[in-house]
This record gives structure tokens, sequence and C-alpha cells, in this order.
């Protein structure tokens, strides 16, 4: 009889979805499993930014623990939320198939407030720096929590509306009626994967999770990671990126702004056929930092440690 794979995940709505998404598909292959529950660092700790807080991988930390510690076998991530430099130990196992990639603003009905004064709430400076791009006389207010935190905390406030990723709604059927696709703002490096990670000498769940692999999904997110790695944005820099397979053909579009979005360095390319994947991310960011981004991330990390 195969052990269970013990699968660690976060309590949220959501990543108990992802988790058990990755549950029923190892049942499909004849891996029995067993879901353990963890709440991290970043789903306690909900009345400071995230950027304030200075912890890489806020919401993995705890997972890396308990997988090193031997009390799960697996953990399962919205990518976007995973360093891109993983703890010693510890590496990728699988990248699932991806979702919807694009943010979408929730809002109550009335959108007149984009041609006038508007105050959008978001936790992210990523989504912060692209919207005061767009509309530089809006306000952007922090807001923090799990999905459904997040939904209830913009009925609770006179808002005008929140960001969201469209995936993570989608997910959980809590996609409302009142929403705007913002097909504008470029996405999170892996935003709308998922990921399942493992330990490097666990070879029975490192072969079960090979099989979960999306190769296509794998190799755009490694693009974007890699952009992201490059310009050393950790998760709190305001970076955007996106790789997509257009007939055959990946075509990479990535940005770096400053925090109050005046200062925007963006990028298009199209990878050569003759180009390993972490080395076009690679080009890609280094052309951005040549570019007046080395100044700009100077500029972002001086700003959050004040």
């Amino acid at each position: 009889m195969k052990k269970p794979i013990r699968i660690g995940t976060r309590d949220s709505e959501l990543a108990l979805w992802q988790a058990h998404t990755v549950e029923r598909k190892l049942n499909q292959l004849g891996y029995p499993t067993q879901i353990v529950a963890v709440k991290s660092t970043g789903d306690i700790i909900l009345d400071v930014p995230l950027y304030e807080l200075g912890i890489t991988g806020i919401f993995t930390k705890t997972l890396d623990v308990a997988m090193i510690k031997g009390e799960v076998d697996i953990a399962v991530h919205s990518m976007k939320d995973v360093p891109t430099a993983l703890p010693k130990g510890i590496v990728q196992a699988a990248v699932l198939e991806r979702a919807n990639v694009n943010d979408i603003l929730v809002h109550k009905g009335s959108t007149d407030f984009l041609h006038d004064n508007g105050t959008i709430a978001t936790g992210s400076l990523r989504r912060q720096a692209q919207w005061l791009h767009r509309y530089p006389n809006h306000n952007v207010t922090d807001l923090r929590g799990n999905v459904n935190t997040r939904l209830q905390k913009l009925k609770d406030n006179n808002w005008d509306g929140a960001v969201f990723a469209a995936a993570g709604l989608e997910r959980i059927n809590l996609l409302p009626e009142n929403y705007i696709n913002l097909d504008w703002m470029i996405p999170a490096p892996a935003q709308g994967a998922m990921v399942v990670v493992a330990m490097e000498n666990d070879l029975y769940s490192l072969e079960a999770l090979a099989k979960l692999n999306h190769a296509e999904t794998e190799l755009c997110t490694r693009i974007e990671r890699q952009f992201l790695r490059t310009l050393e944005g950790g998760c709190t820099a305001p970076i955007g990126a996106l790789a997509t397979n257009i007939d055959g053909e990946i075509r990479f579009e990535g940005v770096l702004l400053s925090i109050d979005g005046k200062e925007r360095i963006h990028i298009e390319k199209v990878m050569g056929t003759d180009e390993d994947a972490a080395e076009f991310g690679n080009k890609c960011a280094n052309e951005v930092l040549n570019n007046g981004g080395t100044e700009l991330m100077a500029k972002i990390k001086d700003q959050l440690k004040k």
C-alpha cells in the first residue's frame, strides 16, 4: 500500500481549494493523500501592509518550516506568493495549468469615479503603482486579508472599489456581478498559477508530482520569475510580468514602476527559438535595469526602509 502524501496548505478557503485540487489529481493517479492546514504569518497580521513586515515569503514560510520538520510532505501555493529563491532542501515539483492571469476591479455598481476622484483598495504595491500611473488623481488605501475578508472589507468601507486577482475569485465562485477586467494592468509574475513544492530528497513525492506538471505554464512562469529575481523585487516592489505562448511563440511583457506610479519602465519582447527561458527572463530584466531600472530599484528599496 502506498503511503499517504501529506499536503500542507494555508487554511483560507482559496488555499484549501488549491490543496484539494492537487489532492484530487493525485488521488486520480492512485496516490492516497492527507490535507494538513496551517495558518501563516501573512494571514494573522492583517493591520500592517505586507511590504512593512519585511519578510520574504510571508505566506509560504510557515509551510516551509513544516516541510523541513517533516510535518508535511508537500505544500501548495499560489505561485505569485512564492519567493524566487526557495529554502535549502525545498524544490519546485509541479506547476499546474494556469488559470485567468488578469486583475479585476470589484466596484459597487457605479464606475463614475473612474472619470473623477476615487478611492481604491489593494494590498499590492504593483497594483497600487499601476493604478496611480493610470489614475493619478485617485487615492489608494491598504487592503489585507484572504479573499473573503477583503470582499467583506470592501462592503464595509466607503471605498469605490478594490483590485483582486480574477483567478482567486473564480476558483471559489465569489466573482461578483460588479467588476471590470483590468486588461491594461500587467499581472504579478506567475499570477494565476499554482505551484507544488517538496523536499529535494523525497523521491516518492517528486515522482508523483511530476505527473501533474503543465509544461507550458512552467515555461512561462519560469521566465516571469527570472525577470523578477534579476530585478531583485522579492514580493514587494511594483513589478509586473507576463509571458504567453501565442501560436508557438513566447511573448513577454514586463514593467517596473515607482511606488507612486509616476515613473514607469516597460518592456515587450519575443523569445528567440534558441533562447533558454531563464536567460530570456534575465535578459529582459537587464534591459529594464539598463534603462533606468537600477536607479529606480534603489529608490524603491530606500523608500521601503523608511
